[in-house]
């Protein structure tokens, strides 16, 4: 989680909203990512989906049944929705996510009816440090906001 939390770092340098994260098989990195929604202009550039697509290309297959997907923030039901896909047996999350988590917040996607593939969640993991890293970015575009 220390490495998703420097990724999530990372990406509030660059004005990002600070998530990061890692896809983790057999103890080695295959996948780094950290939003990049604004720089990239797509709404679909989330730390989670730039991970995934990194170890997907790592693996040479988009099956990563022997992962585990880890997170500064609670994933939203996008990125839930391509664990499952990616057959990601395992998420591990740092803070919740109240308004879009689909971990348990808001919805959980973890084990959705119909599907034949079920992912275990662990939360809360380093959720203090990520949650501050989130705070203290939006208070300071709300203050630029203001100043502005």
């Amino acid at each position: 989680m220390r490495q998703a939390l420097a990724e999530a770092r990372a990406a509030a340098s660059e004005g990002e909203v600070p998530v990061g994260a890692l896809v983790v098989c057999a103890g080695r990195v295959i996948g780094r990512g950290r939003n990049a929604c604004e720089r990239l202009q797509d709404a679909t550039a989330h730390a989670e989906m730039v991970a995934i697509t990194a170890a997907s290309a790592a693996l040479g297959s988009w099956r990563l049944e022997a992962c585990t997907l880890y997170v500064t923030l609670e994933p939203c039901p996008m990125c839930m929705g391509a664990a499952l896909n990616a057959r990601v047996p395992r998420v591990v999350y740092g803070a919740r996510e109240p308004k879009a988590g689909a971990c348990g917040s808001v919805v959980d996607l973890a084990a959705p009816p119909g599907f034949n593939h079920r992912i275990a969640v662990v939360g809360g993991i380093a959720a203090e440090e990520s949650a501050q890293l989130l705070k203290s970015f939006f208070r300071a575009l709300r203050a630029e906001r203001d100043r502005n």
